[in-house]
């Protein structure tokens, strides 16, 4: 019998305790053994739940048990959970964890850790909820140089973008509502701001160029900005807003940005709807392909995770390679990344085409006051010259 323990018993944690449970014959038909949770770590207790004989409420009871063989982190942020991954490790437990912060932060030491003491460090949660990508990228996709990933790597900001474009609501009506269904947190900033989007297109990112990228190095807007009159435009244009990170090899490297893009009714990207993920990989040899599905919530998420837990059940003494090295990835500059943009502007006809050029103009229904037009293909650098030249611009969408 291979024991588990789970530190931390939120949303996630809970899950992944049920997921053992529902599906605990499947789960011991795939090991070849049966898969127990021993303990959970947690700050409180909960009375009157089974679970509570299994609570622990220091982290040492777990990592000083031979017993127990593979360790599960849902605690989210990136202190405590370090101390007590890198702990669990140290004792040569295997480890899977959901966080994206600590993977982020933490994934190249952590991989390393693993590797050196024949155990394994795994997050297939961390990115896209139960949509299986951490595996496919280190596994079955490794005969490619990957070229390209792009994702919808947010459930809440997909969901809200949705509801804006299919109900005409503008920003603070659709967050209140996210919130009030669960989906967005009480401060949603790391969702709206697209910083979740970034660490996730940062650990991407690491994993397919085996070093370290920084997330702090990738621009990141979010969708605080987006408004009820760009969804006018866009449905003129036939296009969709969506929030992307986004990961391309060029001549001088990897560039990756976060930012909303308008997409045309053509991406593979532009029908993902509500709370659903999807992630978008090209490689020089595969072309194309789409890994799509619930990008978040408490089963899809702990699914991911048992999935882990499953695989390192299967090599209990096997280090399964990682290929994520310490080693810094310096990006190149995404400013000289060439797009064509969408601006809305309250400058005059004469001093765009002055400033921009030849422009496609777009006039939507009940919008005045305004122009709305899209650029050729320019540099994100050029794009931010010609912007302050003009002066008044109300907006600027990147166009896919």
């Amino acid at each position: 019998m291979i024991k588990v323990a789970i530190m931390g018993f939120g949303t996630i944690g809970s899950g992944v305790a049920e997921v053992l449970d529902i599906n605990k014959k499947s789960i011991a038909a795939r090991v070849g053994d049966e898969v127990e949770l021993k303990y959970v770590l947690d700050l409180r207790d909960f009375e009157g739940d089974p679970i509570q004989e299994k609570i622990v409420h220091d982290y040492k009871v777990i990592a000083e048990d031979p017993e127990v063989a593979i360790v599960v982190e849902t605690m989210g942020g990136v202190e405590p959970a370090y101390t007590f991954v890198k702990t669990m490790l140290e004792a040569g437990k295997h480890v899977t964890t959901s966080n994206k912060a600590l993977v982020a932060a933490k994934g190249a030491e952590l991989i390393a850790l693993a590797k050196e003491k024949n155990v394994n460090f795994m997050f297939e949660a961390s990115v896209g909820g139960g949509i299986p990508i951490i595996r496919p990228l280190n596994s079955c996709l490794t005969a490619d140089e990957i070229e390209e990933i792009t994702g919808i790597v947010n459930g809440t900001t997909n969901y809200m973008m949705t509801e804006m474009t299919e109900k005409g609501a503008d920003f603070n009506e659709v967050l209140k509502d996210a919130q009030a269904k669960g989906y967005a947190e009480k401060d949603p900033t790391a969702d709206v701001e697209g910083y979740d989007a970034c660490r996730k297109i940062a650990i991407l990112t690491s994993l397919v160029c085996g070093q370290q990228v920084d997330f702090e190095d990738i621009h990141t807007e979010g969708i605080t900005k987006i408004t009820p009159t760009d969804i006018k435009y866009a449905q003129v244009m036939g296009r969709a807003i969506k929030l992307l990170a986004t990961s391309k090899k060029g001549p001088k490297g990897y560039t990756a940005i976060v930012a909303p893009f308008l997409l045309p009714a053509s991406h593979p990207l532009y029908a993902v709807n509500g709370v659903f993920n999807a992630i978008f990989v090209h490689g020089n040899v595969l072309g194309d392909a789409m890994f799509y599905g619930s990008g978040a919530g408490k089963l899809p998420t702990a699914s991911a995770v048992v999935a882990d837990v499953v695989e390192m059940a299967k090599n209990l003494d096997k280090n399964i390679p990682i290929e994520w090295s310490s080693k810094k990835l310096e990006l190149a500059d995404y400013r000289e990344w060439e797009n064509r943009f969408f601006i809305r502007t309250t400058a005059d006809k004469v001093a765009v085409e002055r400033v921009f050029g030849t422009v496609t103009y777009v006039q939507a229904e009940g919008v005045t006051g305004e122009l709305g037009f899209v650029t050729e293909k320019i540099s994100e650098s050029d794009c931010e010259k010609k912007e302050a030249e003009l002066g008044n611009v109300l907006q600027k969408i990147r166009v896919a």
